[in-house]
């Protein structure tokens, strides 16, 4: 019997789930885990996130030519129909679901981690590593990291909502070569996909568009200031607002500048530490 963690990745939608999919595979310890990706280019680097084995996949429904029927597995992804999901339940022989959706309604083989539910078998639980809540010099004053992925080149299209803003750039995994060329004349100074952890825990105010580094930002003392995106998820907003977390609605520039102009003096909500609770839950639910 075998223990897989799959995540949804690629370079159109990022790598949120996979930077707490590996945060959750480090809470696990010494358990033997193998991160199934559907993106072959993080695998390949996965053990730089203390992820000892990575393999990519295809497509979701290629899981089972990996896998045997009776391994154990944490699910992050919301691909699969719900029939191929229900097939998936019962091949495993146990199925933890990591999800965000608020109005979710729980299957019942699943065991679930969601940040809004409560109820049996259960976790209400978000997945932040206990690094982030580390106290660390604001030596940063303030940060954009517009996500670790950007196919559409949608920053670009938009980059004079960031001009006079005082911001650097931390720049993202899946951007294209020479991309940050295009914008030195914007930011003042660009982080390389390397230093992701120092900038997150060093920025005063870190305007993002990733609801991982929202969280990440907030667990160490930082400013964080959401852009919600048009092709990203909302699935994050009611959770940000009970944090009192600033939200933009898409490209506002007026709006971003007004909110920037206060940060400082934003009453933010404390971020919970629950990394063991969750640790707990996933051991209890995998019967390891």
């Amino acid at each position: 019997m075998r223990f897989f963690y799959y995540v949804h990745t690629g370079h159109r939608v990022g790598l949120d789930r996979f930077r707490r999919a590996a945060t959750i595979i480090r809470a696990l310890g010494d358990v033997d885990v193998t991160l199934l990706t559907s993106d072959y280019r993080i695998a390949q680097v996965a053990r730089d996130f203390g992820v000892k084995r990575a393999v990519g996949l295809d497509v979701v429904r290629n899981i089972p030519q990996i896998a045997h029927h009776g391994d154990k597995i944490i699910f992050d992804s919301d691909e699969a129909n719900p029939i191929m999901f229900d097939e998936l339940t019962r091949f495993f022989s146990s199925f933890v679901h990591i999800n965000d959706d608020e109005n979710y309604e729980k299957h019942p083989k699943e065991a679930l981690v969601n940040p809004y539910l409560v109820g049996d078998n259960i976790c209400n639980s978000l997945a932040v590593d206990d690094k982030y809540f580390e106290v660390h010099q604001k030596t940063i004053k303030q940060t954009l990291f517009f996500g670790d992925d950007d196919y559409e080149e949608d920053l670009l299209k938009n980059i004079d909502m960031f001009e006079t803003l005082d911001l650097d750039l931390q720049i993202g995994f899946y951007f294209f070569i020479g991309y940050e060329n295009k914008m030195q004349n914007t930011f003042k100074n660009m982080y390389e996909f390397e230093e992701y952890d120092a900038v997150i825990q060093k920025s005063e105010v870190l305007v993002t568009c990733s609801p991982q580094a929202v969280l990440e930002s907030l667990a160490g003392g930082g400013r964080p200031v959401f852009i919600q995106r048009p092709d990203y998820t909302r699935a994050f907003i009611t959770l940000f607002e009970r944090l009192n977390i600033p939200i933009i609605e898409g490209y506002d520039k007026e709006n971003l500048s007004n909110v920037l102009a206060k940060v400082l003096l934003h009453n933010y909500h404390t971020l919970e530490r629950n990394s063991l609770n969750l640790t707990k839950f996933l051991k209890s639910s995998l019967v390891l």
